[in-house]
């Protein structure tokens, strides 16, 4: 998870002593602000339900804390945060989720009561449910699928995602929702504008089409989202490719339709909004499209001349996303981390590791899509090579999931060398290695 705690500021209590609140942000969007206390208090409850499995939390200070003693406190609650949320079964856990409930609700003054939603297909129609503020996005995305009557089974197939609708009909998707996450208050809380809950497939590799094939309503929402992707030319057919997909599609003949998909460049990838990167030249801009394996590049040099950049995911060693800016005033509007955010990737070529560096507010997102094809393929790796064994590590020790492979490093995030502010140094949030995944 791309959790982080960026800032932390002094509050006062009511007894007329002080205390420490900290911001604590989930893929670059301001998730909760919560009290050491009462994370303390969560650890507890973790600690009687998963013993010593749990990562090691800060430990409380009886005198007062210097400047550098609260620096450390506010990184090792930022690595405890990204380490507790490796385990699945604890994350799935009622004592996990309802504390992150608590402290969603809370941080922006919410009660749970009953409220309707509008979550959005590809084709546009919306579905609306009946829901309470405090219903996580894994129960919303169960009631949509029972509206529309897509398998349950499937659904970890597809996510909810935060879309911002723009200008002529084009739309930016801003960030996928975790399961735990509350739609209603991601919704109300973002500063994004024009922002609504989407329903889309969550995963890259266009071959796991054929595991939905025997669902109506999955055919139904990938054959929207394909239309929607050549529309919006996201998904690049030929002219013969095109003619034959309007005609299949006036014939209404979905299987078809999708199969011929698979065949065209970018079907089934995540484009982000234009942005801009150092790769063939520092400045220049650049169209990333991420999927089936790799990362997916059109770069626009000085001389208004493009070129097709592909980046094989089999030669990215690792990646790492840096904040290059300072957050300023966090009880007032400012609640994303997305202003000049980039994402660096370490790639090998020709024997040497270099490294390609986007700058885009869509980093958090890309790590993800990045992320999601590394697990595709430890599934599909682990299914063609029986031999292959997920390794998790006795009790005592922190339970982490490995996977035996040759590709080492794949995701990391460097620790904040320092405060938010970027000078010399690259700040950048927490650590994530390859076992994270």
């Amino acid at each position: 998870m791309h959790f982080c705690i960026p800032v932390s500021q002094q509050r006062p209590d009511a007894l007329g002593g002080r205390y420490v609140l900290y911001s604590v942000y989930l893929d670059g969007f301001l998730f909760c602000r919560v009290r050491y206390s009462q994370l303390h208090r969560w650890n507890e409850q973790l600690r009687r339900v998963f013993g010593n499995c749990l990562p090691p939390f800060p430990p409380k200070y009886y005198l007062a804390m210097t400047t550098s003693m609260a620096d450390a406190r506010r990184d090792q609650l930022e690595q405890y945060l990204q380490n507790v949320t490796v385990d699945p079964k604890m994350l799935r856990s009622d004592v996990f989720v309802d504390f992150l409930k608590l402290v969603q609700l809370d941080t922006f003054s919410i009660t749970t009561k009953k409220s309707s939603l509008d979550v959005f297909l590809p084709d546009g129609r919306s579905i609306q449910v009946e829901i309470l503020t405090s219903d996580t996005a894994e129960r919303v995305l169960e009631m949509v699928s029972h509206e529309i009557g897509l398998c349950r089974e499937l659904l970890g197939y597809f996510g909810l995602f935060l879309i911002q609708f723009c200008k002529e009909g084009k739309f930016s998707v801003v960030k996928k929702l975790a399961d735990f996450e509350l739609p209603y208050v991601s919704l109300r809380s973002s500063e994004e504008a024009n922002c609504k809950v989407g329903l889309r497939k969550w995963y890259m590799d266009p071959s796991l089409d054929s595991m939905l094939m025997d669902c109506r309503a999955a055919v139904d929402l990938i054959y929207m989202q394909a239309i929607q992707d050549i529309e919006k030319g996201w998904t690049k057919p030929t002219p013969a490719q095109r003619q034959k997909l309007e005609a299949l599609q006036k014939e209404d003949s979905q299987t078809q339709f999708l199969e011929l998909s698979r065949d065209v460049q970018h079907y089934g990838y995540v484009q982000l909004d234009p942005c801009t990167c150092d790769y063939l030249e520092p400045g220049c801009g650049a169209i990333v499209s991420v999927g089936n394996d790799e990362i997916s590049c059109c770069i626009t040099l000085p001389d208004n001349q493009t070129q097709d950049v592909i980046f094989q995911m089999n030669r990215v060693k690792s990646w790492q996303i840096t904040f290059l800016g300072t957050l300023l005033d966090m009880d007032g509007p400012q609640r994303t981390l997305n202003q000049n955010l980039e994402l660096r990737v370490q790639y090998s070529k020709d024997s040497r590791s270099q490294w390609f560096v986007i700058y885009t507010k869509q980093a958090f997102l890309l790590s993800s899509c990045l992320k999601k094809m590394i697990s595709e393929k430890m599934v599909k790796l682990v299914a063609e090579n029986p031999e292959m064994q997920i390794e998790v590590p006795e009790q005592a020790k922190s339970k982490k999931y490995h996977i035996q492979q040759s590709q080492k490093d794949c995701s990391s995030f460097l620790p904040r060398k320092s405060k938010i502010k970027v000078e010399k140094v690259d700040c950048v949030f927490g650590t994530i290695k390859e076992e994270d995944l």
